[in-house]
């Protein structure tokens, strides 16, 4: 998980000043020095963090934070807004050509995952706009380049140009661009080759590239697992190439992240997408001020709930909160609620997305293997029609059968089957506007408004309500143009 251990620093330098009535200058002092350490231990270039700790210091004594009530939290709101600034602000959509096609070109050295991203970006512009794009098969010198993009391309049903690995790269792109616009397709994606490291041949064929197809977009593809190996690679790419935004990848992997506080800093050049996982639809758009609250602790219910909208087909979403509201809810719709939470990602980072559950101890060691997924499908699928319709009648007799049916101890059986009929009981509740028993719930989790968690989600949800409305005005203004 990205800045997992940032998150826990941060948290527990801030919690320092939990409860004082007032903050003395050493105070401050020594929770600014433990917020540097954290930053450079999340491998944060030091000229970055040197900067960062002197604003947010500059900021805490102008605001007056060392004589306001609840200093942790006005010290929270300083930080997470520098961290926003820090990684630009907003996020950044692509450059579009005014005619078709937008022309996007990829760039990076060899293994930051150009191709995959290349593929992820096609499937997101398929899915998210209609379009029809185009992927370039330019990689001539990396063996088996071509064969992946293909590999890609059949995947996610997009077609590839590729004139094999003995032609010059500048004519497959000169070619693959015709094609394009014989075919009218809306994007162009080029997967140029790269190099363990940058040298000058490398950056001459860019260049070359660059000058024929005057793409409208240069996207660096970066692995934020190398930290400040990623900025060096981005700075020289840069200077070479003028990139036009950043793409990082393998951003879940990385428990330090300190790429992604990096790169937008020290290029002054956009984070315009992070790949998390493998799937192929696992690139987000980067949004600045859901990755601050995510390294602060402070969940990101908005992606969440786009994740949500993703995955979840609106007249299913209808037709489920039917069954709750009738209490109808059946083993049927538990497990397609399961495989749903499953396409969305670890059940862990899931839970880290909401306010306050980041470093919750009741929380830590929270995880779905997918051996207990299949664990799971295995006891619903060994009971008959009826007994996955109606929980009720699964009298002893009938649970020992599915236990053996589905080769699982009888104790995991009736676990599951508690839990189960816990979750229908709190999910029938919570439908009819029941809200005391969640209550309950975020009270047993730590966030009841008191504590850091509870301060951290009481925050998160001003912040995330504030920005609702921002972006709602946005669009707003928008239609009115």
């Amino acid at each position: 998980m990205a800045f997992e251990g940032l998150t826990e620093r941060l948290q527990n330098a801030i919690k320092n000043l939990r409860g004082k009535g007032k903050v003395s200058d050493a105070d401050l002092r020594t929770t600014m020095r433990e917020i540097r350490l954290a930053l450079l231990e999340a491998d944060v270039n030091f000229t970055v963090v040197r900067n960062f700790v002197k604003i947010v210091e500059e900021r805490a004594k102008g605001a007056k934070v060392l004589e306001g009530l609840n200093p942790s939290q006005q010290i929270v709101k300083i930080v997470d807004e520098e961290l926003t600034k820090m990684m630009g602000e907003e996020a950044v959509p692509l450059n579009k050509s005014n005619k078709i096609p937008t022309i996007i070109m990829m760039a990076g050295l060899q293994g930051a995952g150009k191709t995959t991203t290349a593929g992820k970006l096609a499937l997101k512009l398929k899915k998210e706009e209609n379009a029809r794009p185009l992927l370039i098969a330019d990689d001539v010198y990396r063996p088996a380049a071509i064969d992946q993009l293909e590999t890609v391309g059949k995947e996610i049903d997009v077609p590839v140009f590729q004139m094999g690995t003995d032609t010059d790269p500048v004519e497959i792109v000169r070619q693959g661009l015709e094609q394009a616009k014989n075919d009218h397709n809306d994007y162009v994606i080029i997967d140029t080759a790269g190099r363990l490291q940058i040298d000058e041949k490398l950056m001459d064929e860019l260049k070359n590239i660059q000058d024929l197809a005057h793409p409208d977009e240069i996207l660096l593809v970066v692995d934020a697992m190398t930290g400040q190996n990623a900025v060096a690679t981005a700075e020289g790419f840069n200077d070479a190439l003028g990139i036009t935004g950043v793409v990082l990848t393998k951003l879940d992997g990385d428990t330090r992240g300190g790429a992604a506080l990096s790169i937008r800093a020290v290029t002054d050049k956009p984070i315009k997408f992070v790949g998390q996982g493998e799937k192929m639809s696992n690139l987000d758009v980067f949004y600045p001020d859901r990755m601050a609250s995510r390294i602060l602790g402070m969940g990101d219910l908005l992606t969440l709930i786009e994740k949500t909208q993703q995955e979840y087909d609106e007249n299913q979403a209808k037709a489920l909160s039917e069954k709750m509201r009738e209490n109808t809810f059946d083993f049927n719709d538990f497990l397609d609620q399961l495989e749903q939470v499953q396409k969305m990602g670890p059940l862990e980072d899931l839970i880290k997305m909401i306010p306050g559950m980041a470093n919750n101890p009741a929380l830590q060691n929270v995880n779905m293997d997918p051996k207990d997924m299949e664990h799971i499908k295995a006891v619903i699928y060994s009971m008959t029609k009826q007994e996955r319709e109606d929980p009720d009648i699964l009298n002893p007799s009938r649970k020992r059968r599915i236990a053996a049916g589905s080769g699982r101890p009888i104790q995991e059986v009736n676990r599951m089957i508690k839990q189960f009929n816990t979750m229908k009981k709190m999910m029938n509740k919570v439908s009819n506007g029941n809200m005391g028993d969640m209550q309950n719930m975020m009270n047993a989790a730590g966030m009841n408004g008191s504590g850091m968690g509870g301060k951290l989600s009481n925050l998160a949800m001003k912040q995330m309500g504030r920005r609702m409305k921002k972006n709602k005005k946005k669009r707003l203004k928008a239609k009115r143009k």
